[in-house]
Parts: C-alpha cells; sequence; structure tokens
C-alpha cells in the first residue's frame, strides 16, 4: 500500500485537513479521511469532500486541444502552448487591456500570486479578476470600510463561545457541514440557540432552533429594524461605541423606526424582537452569498457588522463572520493582486505601486492605474477593448449572470480555457490546457478563517497534465522571462516569494514556510514571526495587572484595565455605515409575478462539473410551494413548468416544497440552466452581481 499523504480538502473554504493514498497501480485518489491531526478538523470531514477526492463524476481533461475549422481536436503541449502564446502575445502588442484573464478560487496560493503577478506585473491588463467577485467581494468591501482591512476578525475558535449563532442569507448544513456541525452541536448546549435567517426554509433553518423568513431581498430592511428596535429599547453598548467607533450619530440621523423597517422586510414583531434579543448575547452573525449577490451586497454586509458593533458584539465568541464559498477565495484575496496587492496592500497607494513594481522587477508604469472591473463589466468590454480570455479553473459560460449573452461575448473573443474537467467553457474555447486538480498538485491554500495550510499531491498528473502553476509559469517565462525567470518553479520558492511581499501587512504570511507547515500543519495569519500566529483581530484583551498609563487599555475605577481595539482606519475606530434599502432591480409585476431565487445544492461547487456531465446535466429541479404549483396548474405538464425571465426560458421538473414562500421559484445557482435567467445588474461599490433575485412567470413547458 502506497504512503498516506496529509493535504488540505480542497472542496469547499472550511480548510478541513485530509489524508490521501493513491492506489498501487495507476493513479488518482483511492482512499480519502479526514486527518485527525490537523488543527482545523481533527479528523472531521464530509461525504463530499471525501467523495469527489476519490472519485470526482466529471469529464477528465486529459490533452491539449485546439480549434479547428471550427471543431476542437486534440494535439501537442507545443502545438497548444504557441496557439495561446501567439494569440496573447498580438493582443498584448495592440493593447494591454486586450487581454483579459479570470481566476478562480480552485487555484493554489502559488497558481493564484503567479498568475496575478503574470496579469498585472507583465500584461499590465486592467482585466483581471481572481473570481472573488462573484461571490465575496461585497463582503470584502464592507470588512475594508468598516474596519480599515479584510476578513473576519473572528475565527473557528469563537464558535464555542457564542451564545447566539445568527446564520443570515447563507446555508452552511449544505455549503459547508463540517463548519455547521461545529455551530449546531454548541448550539445544542443549554442556554444557546441557532437562528436562521433566510426567505427559505433553507437545510440550515430546518436544524436551527429559530427560523426568521423575510421578504426576498430585504436584508438591509431588516438588519436597520433590529438596529433601530435595540436603540429604541436602550439595548446598545454605548461604552464599546464611544471607545471604538465613528459615524454612530450620523447613522442614527438616518436609521428608519423600527417598525416601518419591520414592515418592508415582512417579519413579525416577535421574530424582529428575537434577532434583537440575541444581539445582546454574545453572538456570531455569519452570512453569506444570500448577502453578498445583491445590488445592495455591501451596504447589507455593513448593516450586520453594524449590528455587531452597536451591540459590542467584537470579541472572541462573537463578531460578523463572512462564509467563503470557493476552497481559496481567501487565499486569492491575500495573493491574488485583484482588490490589493499581497497581504493587502492598497491598490492605489503610489508607495505600496512602487515596492511591488520594484520587488517584481518591473517600471512601475507597466501596473494597471486602477483593480478594474468584475468579470460583468470584463465581458462587456469584448466588443470594444478585449480580444483574449484566459480563463483558469473557472466557467463562465455557467457562472455568469445572464449566461446567454456571457455566452455570446466569450464566442466574439479568443477564449483560452485551463481547467481540469470538461465544462461549458472548454466546450466553445479555441485553446484548451488541461491541469491537474487537488490530490496532484503541490502547493498552499488559505481558508474562510485565515489559516494557510499545505496541499499535497498524493499522485502524479497524467503525462500529458500539467499544474496551473507550471502552465501560468511557461506562458509567464515565455512573454516575459524577466518577470517569471523559470517555467517550472518549485512551489515553495513562490510562496516564499508571495510571504516576502506581505511582511509588514495586515495579512503578513512572512512567518510562514513550507517548513513550518510541515511541522504545524496550519498556521492563521497575521504571522509576522515564525512562532506567531493570528488571534482575534484588533482586539486586546483586559489585563488585571494594568494600572494608569498601561498601554493595554483604559483603566476602570477599580484599577482594572478594560479590553481595548485597534483599527487599520484613518482614526483607528471601526467606522459604522448609513446605508438604507432600495428598491430591487427587477420587482415582480402583473407580466412576471413571481420571484426565482437562486442558492448552491449540495453537489453544485464550482458550477457542478465535478459531479455531472457536461453533455448531459440532467433537467433542472425548480423547488416550488404546492400552493404556488396549484395556482398555476393549466401551464404545468406532468409535473414540468418553463420558467421564463425577460432574459431566457428554462423548462424545469417541479418539486413541491412548504419551505419555499409562495409566489417563489427556488433553482440551483450553477446548474447550466439557471443564470440564463439571472440580471446582469451589480453591486455599484463591489461589482458584485446580483444573483439571488428576478422576475420570472411560468409557461407551458417547452419541448
Amino acid at each position: 500500500m502506497s504512503e498516506w499523504v496529509p493535504t488540505t480538502c480542497m472542496r469547499c473554504a472550511v480548510g478541513c485537513g485530509h489524508l490521501h493514498q493513491s492506489p498501487d497501480l495507476g493513479v488518482g485518489i483511492d482512499v480519502a479521511r479526514g486527518d485527525v491531526s490537523h488543527p482545523v478538523n481533527r479528523g472531521l470531514a464530509c461525504s463530499r469532500g471525501i467523495e469527489e477526492s476519490q472519485d470526482p463524476d466529471g469529464d477528465w481533461l486529459t490533452k491539449p486541444m485546439v480549434r479547428r475549422d471550427g471543431e476542437l481536436v486534440r494535439t501537442t503541449w507545443d502545438v497548444a502552448l504557441n496557439t495561446a502564446l501567439e494569440a496573447l502575445r498580438d493582443a498584448h502588442e495592440s493593447d494591454p487591456d486586450a487581454v483579459g484573464i479570470l481566476g478562480s478560487g480552485q487555484q493554489t496560493n502559488e497558481a493564484a500570486y503567479l498568475l496575478g503577478k503574470l496579469a498585472r506585473g507583465g500584461f499590465g491588463t486592467r482585466y483581471y479578476d481572481a473570481n472573488t467577485t462573484l461571490c465575496m467581494a461585497s463582503a470584502v468591501t464592507a470588512y475594508y470600510q468598516a474596519f480599515g482591512s479584510d476578513a473576519p476578525p473572528c475565527s473557528y475558535d469563537d464558535i464555542s463561545g457564542a451564545d447566539r449563532h445568527v446564520v443570515w442569507g447563507a446555508n452552511p448544513a449544505v455549503a459547508h457541514p463540517v463548519m455547521f456541525r461545529w455551530i449546531k452541536q454548541d448550539a445544542d448546549e443549554d442556554g444557546t440557540e441557532l437562528i436562521a435567517v433566510d426567505p427559505v426554509r433553507s437545510e440550515t433553518a430546518e436544524n436551527s432552533d429559530h427560523h426568521v423568513s423575510l421578504a426576498p431581498g430585504k436584508d438591509l430592511a431588516l438588519a436597520r429594524a433590529v438596529l433601530a428596535r435595540l436603540v429604541e429599547t436602550d439595548r446598545i453598548d454605548e461604552a464599546f461605541i464611544e471607545q471604538a467607533t465613528d459615524g454612530f450619530d450620523e447613522l442614527l440621523a438616518s436609521l428608519p423606526d423600527a417598525e416601518t423597517a419591520r414592515r418592508e422586510a415582512e417579519v413579525s414583531e416577535a421574530d424582529l424582537e428575537l434577532l434583537a434579543e440575541a444581539l445582546e448575547e454574545d453572538a456570531l452573525i455569519y452570512w453569506g452569498m444570500g448577502i453578498n449577490q445583491h445590488v445592495q451586497g455591501t451596504e447589507t454586509a455593513r448593516g450586520l457588522i453594524d449590528l455587531c458593533l452597536a451591540t459590542g458584539n467584537l470579541t472572541p465568541g462573537s463578531g460578523p463572520f463572512s462564509l467563503t464559498g470557493q476552497a481559496n477565495s481567501m487565499g486569492t484575496r491575500v495573493c491574488s493582486s485583484k482588490g490589493t496587492w499581497p497581504g493587502h496592500r492598497p491598490f492605489g497607494d503610489p508607495n505600496e505601486r512602487q515596492f511591488v513594481a520594484d520587488e517584481w522587477g518591473v517600471p512601475v508604469d507597466r501596473l494597471p492605474d486602477d483593480t478594474g472591473p468584475g468579470p460583468v463589466e470584463m465581458l462587456d468590454a469584448v466588443d470594444d477593448d478585449l480580444d483574449v480570455i484566459w480563463a483558469v479553473a473557472t466557467n463562465p459560460v455557467v457562472g455568469m449572470p445572464q449566461a446567454d449573452l456571457a455566452t455570446e461575448r466569450l464566442e466574439d473573443a479568443f477564449v483560452i480555457a485551463q481547467d481540469a474537467f470538461h465544462t461549458e467553457t472548454t466546450e466553445l474555447a479555441d485553446v484548451v490546457l488541461p491541469a491537474a486538480t487537488w490530490g496532484e498538485s503541490e502547493g498552499t491554500a488559505i481558508n474562510m478563517e485565515r489559516t494557510v495550510s499545505r496541499v499535497r499531491a498524493a499522485t502524479e498528473a497524467p503525462s500529458s497534465v500539467r499544474t496551473d502553476l507550471d502552465i501560468v509559469a511557461t506562458i509567464g517565462n515565455r512573454l516575459f522571462p524577466e518577470l517569471i525567470e523559470t517555467p517550472r518553479p518549485e512551489p515553495a520558492a513562490v510562496f516564499e516569494e508571495f510571504a516576502a511581499l506581505t511582511e509588514g501587512t495586515p495579512a503578513d504570511c512572512s512567518g510562514i514556510s513550507y517548513e513550518r507547515l510541515e511541522d504545524d500543519l496550519a498556521v492563521r495569519w497575521p504571522a509576522p514571526t515564525e512562532d506567531s500566529a493570528g488571534g482575534y483581530r484588533y482586539y486586546e484583551a483586559a489585563d488585571p495587572g494594568a494600572t494608569d498609563g498601561s498601554t493595554d487599555g483604559a483603566v476602570t475605577d477599580g484599577g482594572t484595565a478594560s479590553p481595548s481595539w485597534e483599527f487599520p482606519t484613518a482614526t483607528g475606530n471601526a467606522q459604522f455605515s448609513t446605508g438604507r434599502q432600495g428598491d430591487l432591480p427587477e420587482p415582480t409585476d402583473e407580466e412576471y409575478p413571481l420571484t426565482l431565487t437562486t442558492a448552491r445544492e449540495e453537489d453544485g461547487y464550482n458550477t457542478g462539473i465535478r459531479s455531472r456531465p457536461v453533455d448531459d446535466p440532467g433537467r433542472v429541479v425548480a423547488r416550488i410551494h404546492p400552493e404556488t404549483v396549484e395556482a398555476h396548474g393549466d401551464l404545468v405538464t406532468e409535473n414540468t413548468v418553463t420558467v421564463a425571465s425577460r432574459r431566457a426560458s428554462a423548462t424545469v421538473e417541479i418539486d413541491r416544497d412548504e419551505g419555499v414562500p409562495e409566489g417563489m421559484v427556488w433553482l440551483p445557482i450553477h446548474h447550466p440552466a439557471t443564470n440564463r435567467l439571472t440580471l446582469p445588474d451589480c453591486d455599484p461599490q463591489s461589482d458584485e452581481p446580483h444573483f439571488k433575485q428576478c422576475a420570472v412567470r411560468f409557461e407551458q413547458p417547452q419541448n
């Protein structure tokens, strides 16, 4: 038998440690299981992470391909790379912004860092996204605005210390099963409760003590109603607000009264009071795509942060905890040079730009002047600026809103698709580069609580498949040898380069190395030294021995220092916000009287390409309340109906589900049919698309 290889599961962003074992003959992962020695999960593992590591159902890519006379044909690596290089070189010579690059949270830190270095320091293009704009950009923007830095202040360590777990616009029972097990276990203790806030009675809501169902897309109204109730009943933490925040008076001036906001959110008085009482306790507020993927995603995420600030819930066992989707989405936020330079160095700061240019050995004027648009605007630029799009471990044909239009844009560009599996995007690509997946690659990843851990290869990739890191390095070395000096870099050397760039930053990883990870298995940033690791951010615990003049905190009358907080903002304080609920971009009307919402299903991560065939994904299943089905019974044929929006339509199989509110249609977001219906409208602050609500109607099923 082969040896067990410790690694990190790349199925979701929890970051569980796995042990993988390869077969005695051939390639692949024969057995996978949780790693009891890993500090993140201590041996726990979900069935999907195990199954998709051992035996993914996707259609593997095994040979490079190029398009000849309209057809994709197999070819050699030399031919495929030369074809891609010629297209990239010609586009770049015409204009740096003629090249667009789409990365992914499925890459290792090393591959993501090198891709960002190539995009920004080689091509110098504005048109680059690490894929987080589709899922986490609103949370990222909210954290920066509120705290001056990205990422949650809290971690998994705080779950066991909370008295109330408020899961808002997220379904971790499906998306993050191991983490949800920790939450549920703690909520089962006496005196601790779990509250789910979601229009739909999700799997998380089914396992909660309370379910607060609100009007679709009205989360900011509810957040403001809760805060107004706390203010009106004198249940805010005035001492914390005075000591550690700015902007509370401005927030009060813009705050609606609780009753008006409650009615707009369409929740009961009892549910409003339930949430207000929860915030009086040590509370963790978790949120996900139900908040982020909204035209007011940033303002709503800030509304949840405001609830924590107003009640002093910014200490261990409490706080605002955004739940990350893809396995290394946090890593791309730290290392990929999308919204910031590595380590969260401000993108627009001229000193930081010069520092990065000097470290990379390129002229500073090669770096783009701004972070560039998100993926929706990137594809809109195909007709004007973009000639070539290079998609790495991502499937924009399915993952983009208004997917038919996105597909048309991609068909007008020269597309290079780099992936481990056959996808709808590889189907229309001009060049296909087969990449190794997890279990075949070396590197690191960063989970949603900022913990860095190793990704290791337990098996060799097939001879005709290369790792993402090697593909990116080969292209970069051929086009910009002064920037990327070798086509086959060692992952440890790339990580060392990235970590050095983060020294002294809020996301300092300079104290982390492959050698340290060999011993410790996982280390949370910031880790500026070889023996340090991140804890609860922005917070300094009270020092009982402090006296007047202590730097550890203010001194009370009793002589005991109080906790203190410090944030990397202009004033050193956290910032309140003043956003108010606005109109939905496409409300229902007489012509389109139903609301479509989208969410994850168990096998739907990463557009489902590891768990479904591309050629026959099956009919999409819609969850619909029985009364809604009955009201449109004349349009239903053999338990199917066509769901039509103003952009496209899809015939669905009906799953009658009383957990879905009347007048709503629930579809899995990563089925190929779903995003043909959704809106391309984006949050103006984060560029994140509004996937969660649009107006639809039923029609007779199409053949």
